[in-house]
C-alpha cells in the first residue's frame, strides 16, 4: 500500500492505538527541544502538545499548511514520531495528510516522509527510517511536522499530543556491544 518516489515515502495509516507503546531501546527526545507552531487559537498553543493530557489540543488558526517546529541545540538522532489524533472528537479538524521534514534549520528543510491518515483515533506511529535498512534514524537539528490537509476539507487542525523518539545511547561509550547485566558491565573493560 506504500508508494515510493524521489526520497519520499507515502503511506496510508488507519486506526490508531489507544495505548502508547514504545520499544525500550528508544527514549523521548522532545524535552531537549524548543517547540514552536505556525499559529494557534488562544489557550490552545504549543504547550497543549506536550502536557500529556489527551483532553487538550493544539488548534491552528490560519492558512494551511499548519506547522509544528521542533529545534534542538545539537544534532540528534530521531527514529519515531508519535501523534495522538482523534477523528471521533475532532472530525474536520483531524489531520489527513502530514509531511515530516528534517534539516539544520528553516532554510534547508527536506521532506523525508509523507503520510496519509484515514480517520485516525489514538496514537499514530510514523517511523523516520528510510528505504535502506541501514537508515534506521534521521540525524538532524530540526524536525518540522506539516499538516497539509484535514479530513472533510477542514481548515484548522487539532493535534492532541506529539512525542519524538530517538535511539537510547549506549551506556558505555566506545563499546560496540550492549551489555545489560551488571556482571557483564563489570567485566566489559580491561584494567
Amino acid at each position: 500500500m506504500a508508494e515510493s518516489s524521489e526520497g519520499e515515502e507515502e503511506g496510508k495509516l488507519t486506526g490508531g492505538n489507544q495505548q502508547l507503546v514504545v520499544d525500550d531501546d528508544l527514549r523521548e527526545m522532545a524535552k531537549k527541544a524548543a517547540w514552536s507552531v505556525s499559529s494557534c487559537k488562544p489557550g490552545n498553543g504549543v504547550l497543549a502538545l506536550r502536557d500529556d493530557n489527551l483532553d487538550t489540543y493544539w488548534q491552528s488558526d490560519g492558512a494551511q499548511p499548519h506547522l509544528v517546529n521542533i529545534q534542538f541545540q545539537k544534532k540528534v538522532k530521531l527514529q519515531l514520531v508519535v501523534l495522538y489524533v482523534d477523528f471521533k472528537l475532532d472530525e474536520s479538524y483531524t489531520p489527513s495528510k502530514i509531511s515530516i521534514r528534517a534539516g539544520d534549520g528553516f532554510q534547508n528543510l527536506k521532506e523525508i516522509k509523507v503520510v496519509e491518515l484515514v480517520k485516525p483515533t489514538g496514537w499514530v506511529y510514523i517511523s523516520l527510517s528510510g528505504n535502506d535498512p541501514r537508515e534506521t534514524f534521521v540525524n538532524t537539528f530540526m524536525l518540522q511536522i506539516a499538516i497539509l490537509s484535514n479530513h472533510l476539507n477542514g481548515r484548522d487542525t487539532h493535534v492532541r499530543q506529539i512525542k519524538v523518539y530517538g535511539p537510547r545511547p549506549n551506556p558505555i561509550p566506545h563499546q560496540p556491544f550492549q551489555f545489560t547485566s551488571r556482571e557483564f558491565i563489570t567485566y566489559s573493560t580491561v584494567r
